[in-house]
């Protein structure tokens, strides 16, 4: 929702998602279209739902821009969408058009977005969907049968996923990407940092059933990369991505500090 609330709207132009509003369920498409129609919320409620969504666009295009900006830069011939849910990449960016993009999703949510993705035109050279329900699948073995080439450098992207993980959980998926990257494979991540607001937020989130499992600082995740392979090249938090993208970003996007962006590279 806040991708597509952005898109066509944001002064950065460096961000446009037009598979955003396309993918989204009916119920959310009708928020997002709604709110897109303009006219003055008439409650309270419907004023604070808009002005959190605002605040989740302005988060998002920072997001997705330091995470299309990795991807661009590898050029790599194999990108993983870990926890893909409803990314349109493979339908939006043509810097994939050689590219094998393999999106790793539960099934149910899989099913789901390919009852929609139809509506779009594929920018990547082929999409493969892989259902994977991580708490009883082989996310290796998945890999390996959907034709995932280890010795062919891959792009992993994994955003939105690791704060909802505990440490164990996430160094598992990180051993079968050890395993799974040559030379030359990034691996960008998008995280939580510890941080006052971060605990209110995970407080706010657990009531709703997305209990946030994990947080480290910069220094935790170099380290925790380097074990598994990876040496980070950037780590940046939101605002500091935003700042280089739009005053105007960086001033709505300061309550998301404590979300960082990494892109680690196997050398």
């Amino acid at each position: 929702m806040a991708r597509a609330v952005a898109h066509g709207t944001t002064p950065v132009k460096a961000f446009s998602d037009p598979t955003a509003l396309v993918l989204l369920p009916e119920e959310a498409r009708a928020s997002v279209e709604a709110y897109q129609a303009g006219g003055a919320p008439k409650t309270g409620r419907e004023r604070i739902r808009r002005a959190i969504l605002e605040k989740r666009a302005t988060m998002m295009v920072a997001r997705t821009v330091a995470i299309d900006d990795v991807v661009r830069a590898a050029a790599a011939p194999q990108v993983v969408i870990l926890g893909a849910g409803l990314d349109g990449r493979a339908w939006r960016m043509p810097e994939l058009r050689d590219a094998v993009v393999f999106e790793i999703d539960h099934p149910d949510t899989q099913r789901d977005k390919k009852a929609r993705v139809h509506q779009l035109t594929q920018s990547a050279h082929e999409v493969r969907f892989v259902p994977v329900d991580f708490t009883r699948d082989d996310l290796d073995a998945s890999l390996a049968g959907a034709g995932h080439e280890p010795s062919r450098p891959t792009t992993w992207i994994w955003e939105g996923v690791v704060m909802y993980l505990t440490q164990q959980e996430a160094e598992a998926s990180l051993a079968v990407i050890e395993r799974r990257s040559c030379a030359g494979s990034h691996l960008t991540i998008a995280y939580t940092s510890p941080s006052p607001l971060r605990w209110i937020i995970g407080l706010l989130l657990r009531r709703i059933g997305e209990p946030l499992r994990s947080s480290f600082t910069a220094d935790a995740m170099r380290a925790l990369l380097g074990r598994y392979g990876f040496e980070v090249v950037k780590d940046e938090d939101v605002v500091t991505v935003a700042r280089a993208l739009s005053l105007e970003v960086t001033g709505a996007g300061q309550a998301m500090q404590h979300l960082r962006i990494v892109n680690a590279e196997r050398r």
